[in-house]
């Protein structure tokens, strides 16, 4: 696909989406990473219902390492996996507080060196946070980038590199949330919409599946 054609299906996802953004809720850097750690494998809605009860009183590094691993994962056990997770965040915590003097690191390499932080994780706190330019590839953003053919890659680094190849740097954490709504609301895994979706003209797996 070209840079034209990819501009064109920006253009036409932001016409759909116009609120395109993070749906979920924080207050602080720290929030965020939390959160976007407790999202793998479980929905915005559902991290937000637990950030909620969790954020009240642990809302900080210094606060969440009060907490034992137990009782971490009895607040969070609805987001699923959640012994890795609270491993994960309280370790993280520690590493903030230790290193990083109670703040959550401003690059991409000290983010994903964090536990439980892979790269997906530190572009989206990266770029939310910290402004930095990069591309979060989820399951919905691999799944829908190579579906319509922004992409042609096996895996989600092969995805992120195409996109940020495809697209302006100004626009990666914009293009992130325009594709993976996208993914939520039409360009579902099973049984995607494709009798509604706009991007028909362009898109490689609707003209597979027409002819």
């Amino acid at each position: 696909m070209n840079k034209r054609t990819a501009a064109e299906i920006i253009r036409l996802l932001e016409q759909l989406y116009p609120d395109a953004g993070t749906e979920l809720v924080f207050s602080s850097d720290y929030e965020l990473l939390v959160a976007v750690i407790l999202s793998a494998q479980c929905t915005d809605v559902r991290v937000n219902s637990v950030t909620k009860l969790l954020f009240l009183q642990h809302n900080t590094p210094q606060a969440m390492l009060t907490l034992s691993q137990e009782e971490l994962e009895k607040v969070i056990f609805s987001c699923g996996f959640y012994r890795n997770k609270a491993k994960n965040i309280l370790a993280t915590s520690g590493i903030i507080m230790e290193k990083y003097d109670g703040r959550v690191p401003h690059t991409l390499e000290e983010l994903r060196a964090l536990p439980g932080v892979g790269r997906k994780t530190a572009n989206v706190v990266g770029a939310i946070a910290f402004g930095i330019p990069a591309i979060a590839v989820d399951t919905h953003v691999f799944r829908v980038s190579n579906r319509i053919g922004l992409a042609s890659a096996k895996d989600e680094l092969g995805t992120e590199l195409a996109l940020m190849r495809l697209l302006p740097k100004d626009q990666w954490l914009h293009a992130h949330h325009l594709i993976l709504w996208h993914g939520r609301k039409i360009c579902h895994s099973q049984r995607p919409k494709c009798g509604i979706c706009p991007l028909q003209p362009y898109c490689r797996y609707y003209k597979q599946f027409d002819k």
